[in-house]
């Protein structure tokens, strides 16, 4: 029989994964550590199995059933077995919960991402649902809508997958995503006094959610986003039948196909105001430091999982003579893949951890602007490089990496949704604008990432150290040079977000290899900051000793 390439294999995806258990063990007090780190294992575990699971069967899609055998309208969604699968996942180990409980007080965010790191790209997306659960939970909270948080609170939170809801986000129009000032949906108020929305939603995603929050202008309001209110609403009753509104069609994705997504009639759904009437974008505010945030967590466990599967195939497959792993360009190649995740995994959990401090009411000024600058930053710099990151790992693979089964193409598929969900790349970064338009915003920046530096002191970084100094000084002067011109400033405004977003990845990379050189007696975060570095200063990426980097975390 002729030569059978094997294909690269998954293991346990929490203990084989150094750079998340070395950030935990710097970041977490160690009994919090020791308490989360089962429920780490076991979905370390099952990512692992499910990753197997889905290379041997058929791929599922949702499927939308509009009428009944007697000609009933009934809308039936039939969804996939791994999502029915992640629902009861995401109950019983507290995927919304963790975040909100107190338990681990102001550690809970980062368990609760942890666990969505994790679980993320087995959970067929299930992870966007949870996110606008976790979103919606944290708006009637802000609200402090005493009634709808007696009622969705609990259930939100719960880890019971009987009582467990999720909650939709109804917000995408024909008239407008990103710019909802045009939204065409109205609430009108019947003879009872229950609201009702009658419109056209044109992306509702998770469709079938227990709940939703909605935007609708109230009858006779004026146009434009501020006269726009924020509606929670129920879309099926007890008996799981749709209360006043059609599935038009389900949406023909690029990706994520399991996450059933629809166009989507309100003919008269009844809603509840959030937060009085009006100024619905407001209330919705304290939603997009959520969910930019999951969208983040999820693009590098999405970039975790491309680079798994990369790197162990260059430990199995063997061209012209030797293993991928030992040819110098393939290294390099790896080696810059390993080094843009790790920055990008630092900067996303260093917000997850300021999140959590800001709900416990733990951030002083600096860290409160830090993370308002930090999480548009994070997501949209992320998005981008999981995409990339994906391509580059089915480039990996070569002819097999394009092949359905590897899993790879459905990665890069699923990947690039990140760029454009809570935000396009455009969108954030002129939200960034906003941001360093407070005249203390880009000081907060440079006093921060100074201090990282200085954190960063180990003699094998004083390199980087030193040249991410001096790439940060021309920085700052582009960005003054710019801001006399608004025009120029608002053109250069991609360039000067993901310079923002590197910048600052590579002080807290450096930050974190010290830490694990002095902690773990561990180079190879060292190598990562070191190439980094590099690929931000245009500085040489190959330096003696960096193949450390490389080595099998296992």
């Amino acid at each position: 029989m002729s030569f059978v390439q094997a294909a690269a294999e998954l293991g346990n995806q929490y203990r084989d994964d150094r750079v998340l258990q070395s950030q935990l063990a710097r970041s977490l007090p160690a009994s919090v550590r020791s308490a989360i780190a089962p429920e780490l294992d076991t979905l370390g575990a099952h990512a692992a199995d499910a990753w197997r699971r889905e290379r041997e069967r058929s791929a599922h899609e949702p499927a939308l059933i509009s009428w009944d055998s007697q000609g009933r309208r009934i809308d039936r969604i039939e969804l996939t077995p791994t999502w029915q699968e992640s629902r009861e996942i995401a109950a019983r180990l507290g995927l919304v919960a963790a975040g909100h409980e107190e338990t681990h007080a102001q550690y809970g965010r980062q368990h609760q991402f942890a666990l969505v790191y994790l679980h993320h790209v087995a959970s067929a997306y299930f992870t966007c649902p949870l996110a606008m659960t976790d979103g919606a939970a944290t708006c009637l909270k802000a609200a402090a809508n005493t009634e709808l948080l007696a009622r969705a609170w609990p259930r939100y939170l719960s880890r019971d997958p009987e009582t467990f809801w999720i909650s939709g986000q109804w917000m995408t129009e024909t008239a407008g995503g990103s710019d909802i000032a045009h939204s065409e949906t109205q609430a009108r108020c019947d003879a009872q006094g229950r609201w009702r929305l009658y419109g056209r939603k044109w992306f509702t995603s998770a469709v079938h959610a227990d709940t939703a929050l909605a935007l609708a202008r109230v009858e006779g309001a004026g146009a434009g986003a501020d006269a726009l209110t924020l509606f929670y609403l129920e879309p099926r009753d007890a008996e799981g039948r749709w209360r006043d509104l059609v599935i038009n069609r389900l949406k023909p994705k690029l990706g994520t196909r399991e996450l059933p997504s629809a166009e989507t009639e309100l003919l008269g759904v009844t809603a509840t105001p959030v937060a009085g009437f009006g100024h619905g974008v407001r209330a919705i505010a304290p939603m997009l430091n959520i969910t930019r945030s999951w969208n983040a967590v999820c693009a590098v466990a999405t970039m975790r999982r491309a680079l798994a599967l990369a790197r162990d195939y260059a430990f199995r497959r063997r061209a012209f003579g030797r293993l991928l792993i030992e040819h110098p360009l393939h290294q390099t190649t790896l080696a810059g893949m390993q080094a843009e995740f790790e920055a990008a995994f630092q900067l996303t959990f260093h917000v997850v951890e300021l999140l959590g401090r800001a709900q416990h009411g733990k951030c002083d000024a600096q860290e409160a602007v830090l993370l308002r600058l930090l999480t548009p930053l994070a997501k949209l710099w992320t998005g981008k490089l999981a995409v990339a990151l994906c391509s580059e790992a089915m480039e990996c693979l070569g002819g097999a990496g394009y092949i359905e089964d590897s899993g790879l193409p459905q990665l890069l598929r699923d990947a690039q949704v990140l760029p454009i969900w809570e935000g396009t790349t455009n969108v954030l970064s002129l939200d960034v604008l906003r941001v360093l338009r407070a005249p203390a915003a880009f000081p907060v920046w440079r006093t921060a990432l100074d201090e990282l530096l200085q954190q960063a002191g180990t003699p094998g970084l004083a390199g980087a150290n030193a040249a991410l100094r001096a790439q940060v000084q021309e920085f700052g002067a582009r960005l003054t040079a710019l801001a006399t011109n608004p025009e120029r400033l608002e053109a250069a405004a991609r360039e000067l977000a993901l310079g923002l977003a590197r910048y600052y990845a590579a002080a807290l990379l450096l930050r974190q290899a010290a830490w694990s050189h002095a902690h773990e007696n561990d180079g190879r975060s060292s190598a990562a900051a070191r190439h980094f570095v590099a690929l931000c200063t245009a500085t040489p990426a190959v330096q003696a000793g960096d193949d450390v980097l490389l080595a099998r975390d296992d």
